[in-house]
């Protein structure tokens, strides 16, 4: 294996320290002493690798090649396979259920209830995604979400926005409570409105909370004391949606089919070989997962039930693939953090690729202080503009869903040329939503079969697609979270 030229210099850096015994660690680059308030106070902190948050699986990355395994029997050639690269990262377990939703709600309705009412109902899942005209649903339309039958159980009803809220949520309370374990804030059951955790607004100055034990400062200039700063190393990243590529990545779990670099066997499934468990004599015959055989076969016959769920099967169900998540295939289908292109796979980037970036910058006053956050405690962003992307060579403009593909300069039609570009959009005139399609840029790619999706949409290969704002009844999702530093577990 390569060894990285810092690496090494560390190491060596830090046998030197050892042996000696009393000498502390100086710049490579100055000779100054880290942490020595007396020539200014410069930190390092140790840092080994990055903790796995709460309820994530470490997910190694590497190449693969992504899309279609087997026949496009739907006729939509929207991801023809090639080879791509992702990077480590995590991945919940299993999918968000509905405990840990209502544990969302709660503290959105403890938080905000009093002054802004409407943030508690803006989160509440659609129950009635549940209704059909021709079938007698109104039980678990009352009953999925909040009866403790269904504690475990997938949350579903949640459109993509929801979703993101959701993770931006969890972000907070996982850093807080980080925070709150290190002695560095005390509980504060007591937040309401603005004033609550907002890692942002932490990093940024402007959330106090119940300070307990703060973290001393170097600086000869400064109070004695300070905040965490992202530097420390002691929060973790966002909890965010998965891209797709990370999401079929991870389905595939092809961890388990390689033999030092070759790829010993492509997957249909996130398992080998057909939807029956085939390899362990104790489950022969059994169902890996949770799908539709057949029509009017959605759990088997009584007394021999083949995945004994008529509807979404409880968090955890059936059986892991090679990484150890659950559920990658049937049970709930899952929102992802892309914008859908039928022709995705012909432009996106081949490492951590993705199609959804609109690039933000922090709002700031007239003397370039970040601004007062919002009423609900989060900070202002604001698209970048034209004139501040104007000489870069790798984005010239903030939104770039359309690049390659919807934009002006990928149209095909003729007269759009002549007229002239009246923006840098033509989505609705290369894609006539409402007439030959419904693609929009906020249509939002989901990922996996479900509940109600025969065998074919178990494939990690399949893409769908929704509007960002509508829910069903078969969507559900899991977070997802960035791996910082290297891509080997403990390095």
């Amino acid at each position: 294996m390569k060894i990285n030229r810092f690496f090494q210099l560390s190491v060596l850096g830090a046998t030197i320290f050892l042996a000696s015994g009393c000498k502390k660690e100086v710049s490579r680059s100055t000779g100054w002493e880290y942490n020595n308030p007396k020539n200014g106070g410069f930190e390092k902190h140790q840092f080994t690798n990055q903790p796995t948050g709460p309820g994530l699986v470490f997910i190694e990355g590497g190449t693969f090649t992504m899309g279609s395994t087997q026949d496009d029997v739907m006729f939509e050639w929207n991801n023809s396979p090639r080879r791509v690269s992702v990077s480590s990262f995590y991945m919940d377990e299993t999918e968000v259920s509905n405990l840990d939703y209502l544990e969302y709600l709660y503290w959105l309705n403890r938080v905000y209830a009093t002054d802004y009412p409407g943030v508690y109902r803006k989160a509440l899942p659609d129950s009635l995604v549940w209704r059909q005209k021709l079938a007698y649903n109104e039980p678990i339309v009352e009953d999925y979400f909040r009866h403790p039958a269904y504690r475990d159980y997938p949350v579903i009803g949640v459109s993509w926005v929801q979703a993101n809220d959701f993770c931006q949520w969890r972000t907070d309370r996982v850093n807080e409570m980080l925070l709150i374990q290190k002695g560095i804030l005390a509980m504060d059951p007591a937040q309401k409105n603005e004033n609550n955790f907002n890692t942002e607004a932490y990093l940024a100055g402007q959330y106090e909370g119940l300070p307990d034990k703060q973290l001393p400062d170097l600086n000869p200039n400064g109070t004695g004391t300070r905040k965490v700063k992202k530097e420390d190393g002691i929060l973790l990243p966002k909890y965010r949606l998965p891209t797709e590529a990370e999401w079929e990545y991870a389905a595939l779990g092809l961890i388990g089919n390689t033999l030092y670099e070759r790829v010993v066997e492509r997957k249909n499934y996130p398992w080998n070989g057909n939807y029956v468990r085939t390899n362990e004599s104790r489950y022969y015959g059994g169902f890996m997962d949770n799908f539709k055989r057949g029509k009017g076969d959605y759990m088997g016959v009584a007394g021999n039930l083949n995945d004994g769920a008529d509807g979404p099967a409880a968090c955890g169900s059936y059986f892991p693939n090679d990484y150890g998540l659950y559920n990658m295939a049937g049970n709930v289908s899952e929102w992802v953090l892309d914008v859908y292109r039928p022709l995705n796979s012909m432009e996106v980037s081949d490492l951590r690729p993705f199609r959804g970036n609109v690039f933000k910058t922090p709002v700031r006053d007239a003397e370039g202080f970040l601004a007062e956050k919002d009423s609900l405690g989060h900070m202002k962003y604001r698209d970048i503009t034209t004139a501040e992307a104007m000489n870069r060579k790798n984005y010239r403009q903030a939104d770039n869903i359309n690049y390659l593909d919807g934009d002006y300069a990928s149209s095909i039609d003729n007269n759009v040329w002549k007229e002239g570009a009246k923006d840098t959009s033509s989505t609705n005139l290369m894609y006539q939503y409402g007439i030959s399609s419904l693609i929009t840029d906020h249509a939002r790619v989901y990922k996996g079969g479900s509940w109600r999706d025969q065998a074919y949409y178990l494939s990690p290969g399949t893409r769908r697609y929704l509007d960002e704002n509508e829910a069903s009844d078969a969507i559900g999702f899991r977070c997802a979270m960035t791996r910082v530093g290297g891509s080997i577990a403990g390095r």
